[in-house]
């Protein structure tokens, strides 16, 4: 694991980083927060990718008109 402040390499399980001494403990409910957010974000990609094809495919009509 690598500390998100100072950059250090820290064990896998460490609570406190050994270089810089910050807490590294991340609560296993920030995780499933985090893990939450980011399948929400991929669903709301693949809806925007779907609404650009829609509007593509929609434009591309109205030029053969």
């Amino acid at each position: 694991m690598t500390c998100p402040y100072c950059q250090s390499d820290t064990v896998e399980e460490a609570l406190v980083c050994s270089a810089c001494g910050r807490d590294i403990a991340i609560p296993v409910s920030l995780i499933a927060e985090r893990d939450a957010l980011l399948r929400k974000r991929e669903m709301i990609r693949d809806e925007l990718h779907k609404a650009e094809a829609k509007i593509a495919m929609l434009r591309s009509q109205t030029k053969f008109r």
